[in-house]
């Protein structure tokens, strides 16, 4: 229960995300130094961090040993993750990009052969790869509904430019993110902490946002001092705060591949933040009834994914050997 509210908690400051980079766009600034800047900015306060627990030469001493991994995997989990969403807000606003990325809730489950969970048998600890949990699954759909009752109140006015600059990307981050954060998580779960993965994925991809941060002075010269600022406070609350506290969350339940989901189902809570911040923040529009019964449909979800994940699964029952 602890990592679902940690979970939901970082969906809240995720939000903000959708919500700024959407402004950023209304008020004339580039997606590159959108996506750019974030990373750049959580550098210097992630490296203070890990160096005041004392734990920065271990995290460089484990990137030295498989560089390419890092770079990889912190390629797909970031910049895959990272750049689409923020290239989707200049197309479409912050409620459909924030919507369609709660595809990374089935995603997350889909992705689950692709793992393997530690067993224990008579013979020894053996690796098993991971099964489709149906329950997580059919509760992650149900969510999913719930996000798509949210933006049929504004599809009337979306043109096909829109769904295919705006959707498609973000269906990309929906999978990358998953991918890449439980791709850390089977290697160095309980090796590092969540501070020092965070860390070691930002520079292992800052290279790519540098060179995103020189194509974007190359075309739209240099961030005004509101992208900046703005950029910044995505920066903190998102990729500090919000990151942190969800590798926090899913680094609590690694090995419990049904309460991984739970966790990663808590991300749904960022449609309903986003749409509220846009109706304040930058004026949106009202949602509708069915958007209010969209928004239950989200939270009798995730109730159903907490409930779900504090079950514990039968032995010597083949079917529930889930992930």
């Amino acid at each position: 229960m602890k990592a679902i509210v940690i979970g939901i908690l970082a969906s809240l400051f995720f939000a903000v995300t959708f919500i700024l980079n959407r402004a950023m766009e209304l008020s004339g600034g580039s997606w590159l130094w959108s996506a750019s800047l974030r990373f750049i900015f959580m550098v210097p306060f992630l490296c203070l961090i890990v160096i005041m627990k004392g734990k920065f030469v271990p995290l460089l001493q484990e990137m030295r040993k498989k560089p390419f991994f890092w770079i990889k995997w912190s390629f797909v989990g970031f910049v895959l993750f990272y750049a689409p969403i923020t290239f989707a807000a200049a197309f479409g606003p912050g409620w459909l990009v924030a919507g369609t990325w709660q595809i990374t809730i089935v995603a997350g489950v889909l992705l689950s052969p692709f793992f393997y969970e530690k067993k224990n048998t008579p013979g020894g600890t053996l690796l098993v790869r991971q099964k489709i949990p149906l329950v997580s699954l059919g509760t992650s759909v149900v969510i999913l509904i719930g996000a798509a009752l949210i933006q049929l109140q504004h599809a009337e006015s979306l043109s096909g430019k829109i769904l295919l600059f705006s959707v498609l990307p973000v269906v990309i981050a929906a999978f990358a993110y998953p991918l890449g954060n439980r791709r850390m998580l089977e290697q160095y779960g309980g090796r590092l902490d969540t501070f020092q993965r965070v860390l070691g994925m930002t520079l292992a991809s800052l290279p790519f946002w540098l060179v995103l941060a020189a194509y974007g002075w190359w075309s739209d010269g240099l961030p005004t001092a509101g992208q900046t600022v703005q950029s910044f406070i995505v920066a903190v609350s998102s990729g500090i705060i919000a990151t942190v506290l969800f590798f926090w969350a899913t680094d609590m339940v690694r090995d419990h591949p049904q309460k991984l989901a739970a966790v990663e189902a808590t991300q749904s809570g960022e449609v309903i933040f986003a749409l509220l911040g846009e109706i304040i923040l930058l004026s949106g529009v009202f949602p509708s009834i069915l958007s209010f019964a969209g928004l239950m449909i989200i939270i009798a979800g995730m109730v159903l994914h907490t409930f779900a994940s504090q079950q514990k699964p039968k032995e010597k029952t083949q079917s529930n050997l889930t992930a």
